[in-house]
């Protein structure tokens, strides 16, 4: 008797064993599943500077740079920005990039590549030169972009960016845009 009761006592132990490790995996695979999702977080913004002239004999001048942070915790692929100048705005947008047909010597590595027609003087379609992704917590920047003016009249325009990658077909806006406005008072104006 003493046997069976034995017996009986490992059947239930070896039962509640059995039962714990299936408990333990599946508290396991619950807590796997609440360990950090897959975030796809990405701010871009330009910094700047201006030099803004009254006279109208002088160019007016803006410098900068667009920023892509990715805070997130995935790689983003294949980056592509989008830089536009407001149509009919005096601005006049420049940069360091090349074109797909330049020569290899010109293409530094961590460059841009103007992928959008030349005489495009509104849309700068860019991609990163040597780069397929932006890991989590990395900047890519396309730096010191210019953007000049003449003030001879009054103006108003703005310089927006939207990035777009694999994951954003939609793309993502800068979260800053440059506005540029100025009124210019002609000599003898008797308003002002």
């Amino acid at each position: 008797m003493v046997t069976r009761e034995k017996n009986e006592v490992e059947m239930r132990i070896m039962k509640l064993q059995h039962q714990t490790k299936s408990y333990l995996h599946e508290i396991k695979e619950l807590a796997e599943g609440l360990s950090d999702p897959a975030r796809l977080t990405i701010i871009s913004y330009f910094t700047y500077s201006l030099d803004i002239s009254h006279n109208p004999e002088q160019e007016s001048l803006c410098l900068g740079s667009y920023h892509i942070h990715n805070t997130g915790n995935q790689a983003i692929t294949n980056p592509t920005v989008c830089i536009k100048v407001s149509k009919e705005s005096p601005f006049s947008f420049s940069g360091r990039y090349v074109y797909e047909n330049f020569k290899q010597s010109l293409k530094v590595a961590d460059g841009w590549q103007r992928m959008n027609e030349k005489t495009n003087k509104e849309e700068f379609w860019l991609k990163p030169l040597g780069r397929t992704s932006i890991e989590p917590n990395e900047t890519i920047s396309f730096s010191n972009f210019q953007i000049t003016w003449s003030p001879k009249e009054s103006y108003a325009g703005s310089i927006t960016a939207l990035m777009y990658s694999d994951q954003l077909k939609d793309g993502i806006a800068v979260i800053n845009p440059i506005n540029l406005n100025g009124t210019v008072r002609i000599q003898g104006d008797e308003n002002g």
